[in-house]
């Protein structure tokens, strides 16, 4: 029997918070971000049980994208941070893959390209995020050297916002004016709201959105006031009981003896660890579910293996399942006791993992 530590990936919970990211802006077409092995769920399985439905797809770099034409996608894929060379406009022109510009470079680039037919191109102003994009000031000049190429096709005027998670920012708002007064006069589509927009700024949901973490179930509204109930999570990380010591009050658990017993304890030891992917730096306390009632981590997280506390459990067994995160604990929950976010989480889920998908 190989080691107890899966990921059970649903399908069509990822589905789901799609459908749910386009009722939020039914006015709008959504671009499904699957960057980063869809955030470290498996960019081509959901890909595809969502292909019936995406209006695109948006991924990092060519790689993500050539996986997924390979493997039969042929919904629409962008770039979401266009060209690093100028060989990859050829590979963009030949995959049919739409491409962000953001720097002079790219533009040159794509201005001297010949592809066999128009490219689209979304056009990145920095309208405050301050990461790419061009100034505010420049992009209506270049917009008009986009729009004068025989070789451009459509152009998609986007931005990215740095705060849209902050309710009580008026940062989204500074960001959404500087967008409209330099975009107001150019015909073209628009695209502005993540996730966090998407969910709590629907004055941004243009012609374009793109969902990112929420398609995963995970909210990034942390602790705000807007209802994210309806997001359904994609991916729950478990594994099995291994072994069960009982302790006397007075003894430590683990590397460094950070938890010690106050009293006589039951400790369960999980096939989990950071070589899995679980936070080395979860805190005592951080909730765990064992055959769906919560217990807590005690005790320094190791490469392969974690302990936690049954002493309210006395029937758990060797074998019983342990959800470290998913529908019983929410991974933003693990995520901030660990002083980190669920994004990263679930992309530090290791090849270890064993993945099944339903």
């Amino acid at each position: 029997m190989s080691r107890p530590t899966y990921a059970i990936i649903d399908t069509q919970a990822f589905v789901a918070n799609y459908r749910y990211a386009k009722s939020l802006a039914p006015g709008s077409r959504a671009l499904a971000v699957v960057k980063a092995n869809a955030y470290g769920h498996g960019a081509v399985t959901l890909a595809h049980a969502l292909s019936g439905q995406a209006d695109a797809f948006g991924v990092a770099c060519s790689e993500e994208a050539m996986e997924l034409r390979e493997s039969g996608i042929d919904n629409p894929i962008l770039l979401l941070e266009g060209a690093f060379d100028p060989d990859e406009i050829e590979l963009a022109d030949r995959a049919n893959l739409m491409l962000v510009v953001h720097s002079q470079h790219q533009l040159d680039w794509m201005l001297k390209a010949k592809p066999d037919r128009p490219l689209t191109v979304w056009l990145k102003i920095d309208t405050g995020m301050h990461r790419l994009g061009f100034t505010p000031q420049a992009a209506p000049r270049i917009y008009r050297h986009l729009k004068d190429s025989p070789h451009i096709g459509e152009v998609v005027l986007m931005s990215h916002f740095a705060r849209a998670d902050e309710m009580d920012s008026d940062a989204t708002a500074r960001q959404l004016d500087t967008f409209d007064d330099t975009a107001h006069d150019l015909t073209a589509p628009f695209s502005l709201a993540n996730s966090a927009a998407t969910l709590a700024w629907p004055q941004t949901h243009t012609q374009w959105i793109r969902p990112g973490i929420m398609l995963y179930g995970s909210s990034p509204l942390a602790g705000s006031r807007i209802d994210t109930s309806a997001l359904v999570p994609v991916m729950r990380l478990q594994s099995e009981l291994i072994a069960i010591r009982d302790l006397a009050a007075g003894e430590s658990i683990g590397y460094g003896g950070r938890f010690v017993c106050d009293k006589p304890t039951r400790v369960g030891v999980v096939a989990a660890g950071y070589g899995d992917g679980y936070p080395r730096h979860a805190p005592d306390g951080t909730p765990v579910t064992v055959n769906g009632q919560r217990t807590r981590l005690i005790g320094r997280v190791s490469m392969d293996m974690l302990t936690i506390d049954l002493s309210t459990q006395p029937d758990a067994a060797i074998g019983d399942t342990v959800q470290l995160w998913g529908d019983l604990i929410k991974a933003n929950e693990v995520a901030q006791l660990s002083e980190t976010i669920s994004y990263e989480l679930f992309t530090g889920v290791t090849r270890r993992v064993h993945f099944h998908y339903r």
